[in-house]
């Protein structure tokens, strides 16, 4: 589906994937906001299920990303304003805000930013502060693609996750290494790798943005997540008094954990 969204660059193109259903704005809404160097793909599983169980699906992809227009965006704040716009377009009031790693400091935001229009948070791989390592964003100034193999490896817990995500057979490891390396090619000659992560280590509005969000929310955390490990989201779950959910899985949980993750977000939405 596509949408034409108003941001800081005027009113660009903006995709977002309905789940094999087309959209219906009158049904109750779930947005999906992917994380650094991905898009709309990560959420099919998620994506799908929700657009055939009663629910309508926007599983975006931020600008800059897979078939939105960029450039991309230069911080979480403006990042949470452009998804509520995005919302807008497809003329959403309100919805459930799913994110996972970046996606759940944008999705914070937006539900601090506006609470009447959020009715649910679910936050997927999600730590406040979410601070990057100095090797890690040198490494991704200097050799982005070595960084992406870095990621790759830290995302991941096992060296040969279940096959069944997003088909049998399929490969998590090169798979998510694919797509990483695809991000970074259709930026041309702009360093994605680096900006998306900058975003994350740069973002200093959480404790705001806790203080304001109304919602009830649900974390999903990875008993192997070496990215936003479980310890280091205890004072955002605090904070947000949320339910926490824990799937055995590293920081890429849905493509590793995809039947517990899927799990985990129907007692979020409480189907």
């Amino acid at each position: 589906m596509k949408l034409d969204v108003d941001g800081p660059n005027g009113t660009q193109q903006a995709y977002a994937y309905t789940g094999g259903k087309a959209f219906d704005p009158a049904l109750p809404c779930v947005v999906f906001i992917h994380g650094a160097m991905h898009d709309h793909s990560g959420w099919t599983l998620l994506a799908r299920w929700c657009a055939h169980h009663g629910f309508g699906v926007l599983a975006l992809n931020q600008p800059g990303h897979g078939r939105s227009a960029g450039p991309p965006l230069p911080s979480v704040e403006a990042l949470a304003d452009w998804t509520l716009a995005l919302m807008s377009a497809a003329r959403v009031q309100q919805a459930t805000l799913v994110g996972h790693s970046m996606g759940t400091l944008i999705a914070l935001e937006a539900a601090a930013r506006a609470p009447e229009r959020v009715t649910r948070l679910v936050l997927m791989g999600s730590a406040y502060p979410m601070k990057v390592s100095d090797v890690l964003l040198s490494t991704a100034r200097e050799a982005p693609l070595r960084a992406i193999d870095m990621v790759n490896a830290l995302s991941i817990s096992t060296p040969a996750s279940k096959p069944s995500y997003p088909g049998p057979g399929m490969w998590v490891h090169g798979s998510n290494r694919a797509l990483m390396r695809n991000q970074q090619a259709l930026s041309n000659e702009f360093n994605l790798f680096e900006h998306d992560f900058r975003i994350c280590d740069a973002y200093r509005g959480g404790e705001q943005a806790m203080a304001e969000v109304k919602c009830p929310t649900t974390l999903i955390t990875g008993t192997r997540d070496q990215m936003t490990p479980p310890k280091a989201s205890k004072d955002l779950a605090a904070a947000l008094k949320a339910k926490v959910v824990t799937v055995s899985a590293g920081h890429l949980m849905p493509a590793e954990a995809p039947d517990a993750v899927l799990q985990g977000l129907r007692e979020a939405l409480g189907v």
